[in-house]
């Protein structure tokens, strides 16, 4: 057997590795170029939801003088009374600046407090994902989810000494 015959040269080794790197980096660097110039820049596509319509269609629906529903449905969708569901609207509205109803840069008027509690209460009582309550109440599923996690935070900072608190004996 001839040892020459299985001589390794590494001169010759390293310098097809560095042709061929040289290859790969190059082929990689175009490929990205072509891919950066084919793509179209990402931006996001605006939805006009109309705020201020739906929340009007919620305050006729469960909330003027004489609402399409009657408080036996808000209980039943809710699961709750009416007067609480406001009771805690109005101490989050207070408490809370996420909870109040602002107007942004374009002068146009945001989601409500009201519309805001409707989505986390309505997405808790049902079980509902974040994207479906876009339909009625027209807030978006990232903004729905920020709702939910407000109104819980916001509902234990609030309630959580009187409500969310072990029994003591006097309340048993």
């Amino acid at each position: 057997m001839d040892p020459s015959k299985y001589h390794f040269d590494i001169a010759a080794y390293k310098q097809r590795r560095e042709i061929e790197d040289t290859y790969i980096l190059n082929r990689f660097r175009e490929r990205r170029q072509k891919i950066l110039e084919d793509k179209a820049p990402r931006t996001r596509k605006y939805l006009n939801r109309d705020h201020a319509a739906a929340n009007q269609i919620l305050i006729d629906d469960y909330f003027s003088n004489e609402p399409t529903y009657d408080d036996a449905m808000f209980r039943r969708r809710y699961r709750m009374q009416k007067h609480v569901f406001l009771r805690i609207v109005g101490d989050l509205s207070s408490s809370d600046n996420y909870f109040t109803q602002r107007v942004d840069a374009a002068n146009k008027e945001g989601i409500s407090p009201l519309a805001k509690c409707t989505t986390a209460m309505r997405m808790l009582a049902y079980g509902m994902a974040a994207d479906t309550v876009d339909e009625y109440i027209k807030i978006g599923g990232t903004t729905a989810l920020e709702c939910l996690r407000k109104l819980c935070k916001g509902i234990i900072r609030l309630y959580e000494q009187v409500y969310l608190r072990a029994p003591t004996q006097d309340d048993l």
